[in-house]
């Protein structure tokens, strides 16, 4: 049936033949996305897999930057130097961030071990397929971008000490998720409400755990961006709408944004390593 005007259209349709308004993929294929690696990853998403790889591919690089340097964790465990050196939170003598802003962006892409970055990645690769899956790719990386910005943010504020690691963002996703079960007054909506809100308190209660180096204060503002921009943010429409044009940009921004924070990083780090 045409989004549009309702119309029943066949399956191989492109555009309706009677109001001609283009016609996105069907609600089945979306939700049953082609498997990666011969079947090894049914459910995986390629925007979930690329920030696993991009993840990965960070903490190889600290890790044998780290180990070059002569530090003794090795690959197991990264020093702090290493990653500060790498685009790591840390407020500075007091004040925010002495122009280097670009550690909202480029800390949630570290991590600060072996376990660290396994548990993040874990969470990821179910939560993120999930929220894909449910809001569009578009909607997906605004809600991973804003969480993981949001969340060091608040950290700053609240602490000066060093901090990494993608669960930022992983909130901001759970948030939106939330959010989802609160605009939905459908059973269904409940029990996505009590699944994701029980997820939070554990691992709220787990970073309040003696012993346990966990950044609630990037968990809570990450959360917060999140469940704000998914109450907001609605399920994808007619993908020519003003709307879904809006979300597209706000993604490319993301990216973009992103991308501009590891130059500055690479810059920084070009300019301190002369």
């Amino acid at each position: 049936m045409c989004p549009h005007c309702r119309a029943f259209i066949t399956t191989r349709d492109k555009v309706c033949p009677y109001c001609n308004e283009v016609v996105g993929p069907r609600a089945i294929d979306r939700r049953s996305p082609g498997a990666i690696l011969g079947g090894l990853i049914p459910h995986a998403r390629f925007t979930t897999v690329v920030i696993l790889i991009l993840n990965f591919g960070l903490y190889l690089a600290t890790a044998l930057f780290s180990m070059r340097a002569g530090n003794g964790g090795g690959f197991l465990d990264i020093d702090g130097q290493t990653l500060l050196a790498f685009g790591a939170k840390l407020r500075y003598h007091g004040t925010m961030f002495m122009g280097q802003w670009w550690r909202l962006v480029t800390a949630g892409f570290l991590h600060g071990g072996l376990l660290h970055i396994a548990m993040n990645s874990w969470v990821l690769f179910d939560l993120g397929a999930q929220v894909e899956e449910v809001y569009g790719t578009p909607r997906m990386i605004v809600f991973y971008f804003a969480g993981t910005v949001a969340g060091f943010y608040a950290s700053t504020w609240w602490s000066p000490a060093l901090s990494v690691g993608a669960s930022a963002g992983l909130f901001g996703l759970i948030g939106a998720m939330i959010a989802l079960g609160v605009g939905n007054r459908h059973p269904l909506g409940s029990a996505i409400r009590s699944h994701y809100i029980r997820w939070t308190v554990y691992m709220l209660i787990f970073g309040l755990l003696p012993g346990i180096r966990v950044d609630n204060a990037a968990h809570i503002g990450g959360l917060a961006a999140g469940f704000g921009l998914g109450y907001l943010a609605d399920l994808p429409r007619i993908e020519t709408s003003p709307r879904e044009m809006f979300w597209r940009l706000a993604a490319w921004a993301s990216v973009f944004l992103t991308a501009f924070s590891f130059l500055k990083m690479f810059l920084w780090f070009s300019a301190r390593a002369q």
